[in-house]
């Protein structure tokens, strides 16, 4: 009998985190639900979990500001990454209908991103915590003029029909992923495309980020993701998310990390993995 793989991801059954850790790892997964980010990493630094799924950044939304108040601390890798489709569903209990409905419960972002669907439908919306909490209280409530946004698979564990389905304005909404591992070692190929992920704090001299970055101009890298961000512990001192299109084994990245160590402070590389053939931002 083949083990389940055990993945930690925030939310309850039916959020979209919950999708992607099927999407990404197949059915053959122990998918466990957890409050916070945190509690989820906790899992795995613990060995209750093999993997954590955490989101990052939606294309709509922008980046997830949590994470980076987490890395300070974090003792985990990234050991690859999953881009999941955002499709919203109007979801009701059986029975109810689009002219029924006076209300749409759902996580702010979730109502944000369906706008102006809701508007067209005359439908009032209500903040919740999350997608499919939102779902699962709706088909506690059991009130045809109650509706939640959520995704199909929550529609489908708590048994509400889907009423309208892909509801959100933007058709082609996307949240990326990254997944989370014990694991420190960098398993990855020279010739496969990959990226690697790093954190670092510029020194205190003049023009310091634009020197740090040259040596990956200067071996023709491409940086893929620049943010930057304060630790919450410190609210003094900015620090950079920087992801470039490189192996942590090639090379040209070897040494322009040799050149980014010059004008650096603290440097940490927090994952080197396979480009995701959905990657889009």
């Amino acid at each position: 009998m083949i083990k389940k793989r055990k993945v930690a991801y925030q939310g309850v059954s039916g959020a979209y985190s919950h999708l992607a850790c099927l999407n990404h790892f197949g059915s053959n997964t122990l998918c466990i639900e957890n409050k916070t980010f945190e509690d989820a990493m906790e899992l795995v630094e613990n060995n209750e979990a093999d993997f954590a799924l955490i989101p990052i950044e939606n294309k709509t939304a922008g980046r997830v500001d949590e994470f980076y108040g987490l890395i300070p601390n974090m003792k985990l890798q990234i050991v690859g990454e999953h881009y999941q489709k955002i499709e919203h569903c109007l979801l009701s209990i059986k029975g109810s209908s689009v002219k029924n409905i006076v209300s749409a419960y759902s996580h702010p972002q979730g109502l944000a991103q369906c706008r102006n669907t809701l508007h067209e439908l005359n439908i009032n919306p209500i903040a919740k915590f999350d997608t499919a909490g939102s779902a699962k209280e709706i088909a506690k409530i059991g009130d045809r003029s109650l509706s939640a946004i959520a995704s199909s698979l929550a529609g489908e564990i708590y048994g509400l029909d889907i009423i309208k389905p892909n509801i959100q304005d933007q058709k082609d909404n996307f949240t990326r992923f990254i997944v989370l591992s014990k694991e420190r070692s960098f398993k990855v190929s020279k010739n496969k495309p990959c990226v690697t992920s790093m954190i670092f704090q510029v020194s205190n001299i003049s023009s310091a980020l634009y020197k740090a970055l040259g040596g990956f101009a200067k071996n023709h890298i491409n940086i893929l993701k620049i943010e930057s961000y304060i630790p919450l512990q410190t609210l003094k001192e900015s620090r950079f998310h920087v992801e470039v299109d490189a192996s942590i084994e090639s090379e040209a990245l070897k040494d322009a990390l040799f050149e980014l160590k010059k004008f650096t402070k603290e440097l940490t590389i927090i994952g080197s993995f396979e480009k995701s053939p959905m990657r889009i931002f």
